[in-house]
């Protein structure tokens, strides 16, 4: 996968030479080019100016992004603007973003864009509900939720199969050594080898978590007759701890 990230801070970017993300540059799957698109401003290097009609703070100008937009020379490329006004960022979406071969991130600052920016776009995305002095951390999250799921790149694909979200539920508690500690112990049906007894427990106690701590993902969720079974008994327990 080849990624483009256009940044007025190329430096913020030090994280993303560490870790999974370092390591599947260094297997070749990856490759990042930062593109501080104040290099390519025509107006004394200005990348902001204020908006036509008046109003508080600086826009970012057009042309400094359709300019270095046109030096990447991108094929087909995936464009994701970063946007508080955009769509949530999903593991589902990160999923879609996975099996890209091009993607370019535009990472604002100011009090927005001009408008015209947006007519490059295929994508604009927000982290959440809240506002970020610019688009570079924003970024950053959405490249390492990404880039993990690129094939080759995690050494077994299933380590990231039962993560929370990617199945639409939060993941089961897990455990390791020592067994007992500070009379915390592993759960006995994880020390029983029985493993179908480990996998309904697992699943219990998936759907129990997200129904603790997320109900909402549960509204739209896909259950199997085995999941409807196991989250009514869920539902029938706690009903009964309330009264």
């Amino acid at each position: 996968m080849k990624i483009d990230i256009l940044t007025l801070f190329p430096e913020m970017f030090a994280p993303l030479e560490h870790s999974i993300v370092g390591k599947a540059k260094e297997k070749g799957l990856l490759t990042i080019q930062y593109h501080n698109f104040r290099d390519y401003a025509e107006k004394a290097r200005h990348v902001d100016d204020e908006p036509y009609g008046g109003g508080q703070g600086m826009l970012l100008r057009v042309q400094p992004i359709f300019d270095t937009i046109d030096h990447i020379q991108a094929k087909h490329p995936r464009i994701i603007l970063l946007d508080p006004a955009g769509k949530p960022f999903t593991q589902s979406y990160a999923e879609e973003l996975a099996l890209e071969e091009e993607l370019i991130f535009i990472c604002g600052h100011y009090e927005g864009y001009d408008e015209r920016i947006k007519t490059l776009v295929t994508d604009e995305i927000s982290l959440g509900d809240f506002v970020l002095t610019g688009g570079e951390l924003a970024a950053m999250t959405m490249v390492d939720a990404t880039v993990r799921l690129i094939p080759n790149v995690i050494g077994k694909e299933s380590s990231h199969q039962d993560d929370s979200f990617s199945s639409g539920l939060l993941e089961y508690p897990q455990y390791t050594r020592p067994y007992e500690y500070r009379g915390m112990k592993v759960p006995d049906v994880l020390m029983s080898g029985h493993h179908e007894r480990i996998r309904l427990w697992r699943m219990e106690e998936s759907l129990r978590k997200t129904y603790l701590r997320r109900p909402d993902l549960l509204e739209h969720y896909d259950f199997s007759d085995e999941e409807r079974k196991l989250f009514d008994k869920i539902r029938e327990e706690l009903t009964q701890g309330e009264t």
